[in-house]
């Protein structure tokens, strides 16, 4: 990844920040972009002096206007790695609409913000990797998970259709599908007796960060199962 120019959304989360230090030990040119001075302490918590190197342009990338000034903003685009997403469960009978409309924008609509203005920069260079995160839910959907279920098969199914349109190209597009992510958040929601189970950020973010190597070129469109022992 050496003196790619690389774009991670959601760079500051629980998964981000595993994925955005591996970028940047390979030596990435990173941009996180980050919505506040809380995503950005994130960064410095977990990079410690190595989030100095990634550049962390204020964006709400719910805004069309803010994903295109970030993208238009980096020099190049050879990848573009969406990690942003949202979680919310319930009984469908008693799912708010407006939830679902949440999980659509957090999970759906920035995902597809993203590529859109992604694919345009990386086909002016003639390369790109575009990495996206679904979910086991999105294939294997579970009681009380509809609105994310649906949300996360969104994601998919945009992946596998940006996937078609590049297939002439030297620009690619797939998907991980991880189970149960092994960060702070969701050992506070569901305890840790089982977390040794659950997919680790630092080996999920290896398997990311393969998809958007050249060396992936090859591989289109595909959804990779990353389910731990869960």
């Amino acid at each position: 990844m050496r003196d790619r120019h690389v774009l991670i959304t959601g760079g500051s989360g629980g998964l981000g920040t595993a994925v955005t230090a591996l970028f940047v030990e390979r030596g990435a040119r990173v941009t996180v972009p980050v919505l506040d001075d809380r995503q950005a302490g994130y960064l410095a918590r977990d990079l410690g002096d190595a989030a100095a190197s990634v550049a962390q342009p204020r964006a709400d990338l719910r805004q069309e206007a803010d994903v295109q000034r970030v993208i238009d903003g980096m020099e190049r685009v050879d990848a573009a790695v969406c990690l942003v997403g949202g979680f919310a469960m319930g009984p469908t009978e008693g799912f708010e609409v407006d939830a679902l409309r949440q999980q659509l924008e957090l999970n759906v609509v920035i995902t597809f913000l993203v590529i859109k203005h992604a694919l345009r920069r990386m086909k002016e260079g003639g390369y790109g990797r575009i990495v996206t995160v679904g979910s086991r839910s999105a294939v294997e959907p579970a009681a009380q998970m509809a609105a994310y279920s649906a949300a996360k098969a969104g994601v998919v199914a945009l992946t596998r259709a940006v996937a078609e349109e590049t297939r002439a190209l030297d620009i690619t597009a797939n998907c991980v599908l991880p189970s149960i992510i092994d960060t702070p958040a969701n050992r506070a929601a569901m305890g840790d007796t089982k977390a040794s189970e659950w997919v680790t950020p630092a080996r999920l973010a290896e398997s990311i960060a393969f998809l958007a190597s050249e060396p992936a070129g090859d591989l289109r469109g595909a959804t990779l199962p990353i389910y731990g022992r869960v």
